[in-house]
């Protein structure tokens, strides 16, 4: 699932295994963003992933969006 912008804050469930990741931190590093997710519940757990963007919007591959769920 895409949306317009990654933000801090925001919560992201891992596909694999249905855990939910919190964006910490966006960031660019030359051509690319990234976004730093932390397992919640867990600060050790922490995971670099490449932003991919699209005319859609943006997403985390091997994440779904799971704000708009009441999942969490």
């Amino acid at each position: 699932m895409t949306v317009a912008k990654i933000q801090p804050g925001q919560l992201w469930r891992l596909d694999e295994t249905g855990e939910n990741w919190l964006v910490t931190k966006v960031y660019s590093e030359a051509f690319a963003s990234y976004a730093m997710l932390r397992k919640v519940g867990r600060t050790e757990d922490v995971r670099r992933v490449k932003v991919t963007s699209s005319p859609q919007g943006a997403l985390l591959p091997g994440f779904t969006f799971a704000q708009g769920s009441e999942e969490f």
